[in-house]
């Protein structure tokens, strides 16, 4: 099983890198619209429309990303308020849906799922390509902000786990856990703001010296405004996560699918990037 995982983790990295360090901003649009297009075929299945329907749906999905993109234009910034309100929309429906449980989600219509999950996947992508022409430095530091929450809650709850987070949807994660992934993230921004974007000739600063340091004021100012915004990504990164989770508990799957070998699917890896990458836009709007 881990050399399988190996094995595929090395295969995405041969055709992520060359897209990530494109002068072109159109390999890596194509690439993550083939990856957008899969989340929506696995989408599909997972929400009552499987076979042609899953195939039409991720198809639709990854014309819609790049019909919006085209009409946007490859270096075009969508407005900030998109953000906001796709933002408002995680905070409020992931945490009713949490509040509900597997239990309450079939209770929707399939279409208002097939729908909720098309907006949902929409604008990650969409923030995800206005990231990547932001720059690399900044779209590889939201990445590794959903990384270092993940690993950081995995070793901090398996050491300190206690109390359950969400038992009925996903019992291995704990309070403890969520707690550590926090203090990972915030480790991490610090590290990456006051040496990496200092030290190393980056592209772009990166989410964390956006959000940490405050060019107009002093550095506690900085930290009293991204400190809490640190937070408050790597808490929506947990709910992203479990918002899968409860989906997949749901209908009865352990994954979202087999396309990538020992990782699942895409949706199993994406989860936590979902209202992660469109919030990181709405907070560094303000900046």
């Amino acid at each position: 099983m881990l050399r399988t995982r190996i094995l595929t983790a090395l295969v995405l990295l041969a055709v992520l890198l060359p897209a990530l360090s494109a002068a072109s901003p159109v390999p890596f649009a194509l690439l993550t619209l083939v990856m957008i297009g899969a989340a929506g075929w696995e989408w599909s299945r997972l929400n009552g429309a499987p076979g042609v329907r899953a195939i039409v749906f991720g198809l639709a999905l990854a014309g819609l990303c790049g019909s919006t993109l085209v009409s946007l234009g490859l270096q075009s910034a969508p407005p900030p308020a998109l953000w906001w309100a796709v933002g408002g929309v995680w905070v409020l429906g992931g945490c009713q849906a949490l509040r509900v449980g597997p239990a309450g989600w079939p209770r929707l219509s399939p279409g208002l799922r097939l729908l909720l999950g098309a907006l949902a996947l929409w604008a990650a992508w969409l923030a995800l390509a206005e990231a990547k022409a932001r720059g690399i430095n900044f779209l590889l530091s939201i990445f590794c902000l959903v990384w270092m929450a993940d690993v950081a809650a995995y070793f901090g709850g398996r050491a300190f786990g206690r109390r359950k987070l969400a038992p009925a949807i996903s019992p291995g994660k704990s309070w403890e856990g969520v707690w550590s992934g926090m203090v990972g993230v915030l480790v991490l921004g610090l590290v990456w703001a006051y040496v990496i974007d200092v030290r190393v000739a980056v592209d772009s600063p990166s989410v964390y010296s956006l959000l940490l340091i405050n060019p107009h004021a002093d550095m506690v100012l900085g930290l009293l405004r991204g400190v809490p915004a640190l937070l408050f990504l790597s808490s929506m990164s947990v709910v992203g996560d479990l918002f899968e989770s409860l989906i997949k508990r749901a209908v009865g799957a352990k994954d979202s699918s087999q396309l990538l070998p020992g990782h699942g699917g895409v949706l199993d890896r994406i989860d936590a990037l979902l209202p992660v990458f469109p919030l990181a836009m709405a907070l560094t709007s303000l900046t």
